[in-house]
């Protein structure tokens, strides 16, 4: 029997995604200074229950895509004083990443 995957994983590892600029009420996992900011999906990390649903009683055991991305440090503090090729590394749920054009 095949398996269909009826939520495939909306992006790849290589390609380019935003980070929504949500100000939801309440502690959220996603940082308010990588809000907005464009990241490399770095690899995709599986599904997983979404703790900030679980924290408000809304998920009822439901997964969601989990990626590991990277942003330049530079891009965060425009003071930085780093290499440049410093990154942060950060899990994103895809809910809070928002598609960008990934044509070359």
């Amino acid at each position: 029997m095949k398996i269909v995957d009826h939520k495939p994983a909306l992006f790849k590892e290589g390609e380019k995604a935003k980070i929504a600029e949500k100000f939801p009420i309440g502690h959220y996992r996603v940082p308010m200074y990588v809000r907005g900011k464009t990241v490399l999906i770095v690899k995709n990390l599986g599904r997983h229950i979404n703790p900030e649903l679980e924290a408000f009683g809304k998920n009822a055991g439901d997964e969601e895509w989990y990626y590991q991305v990277t942003i330049p440090q530079k891009e965060l503090w425009p003071d930085y004083e780093g290499k440049d090729d410093d990154l942060l590394e950060i899990e994103v749920f895809e809910p809070w990443l928002d598609p960008i054009n990934n044509a070359l």
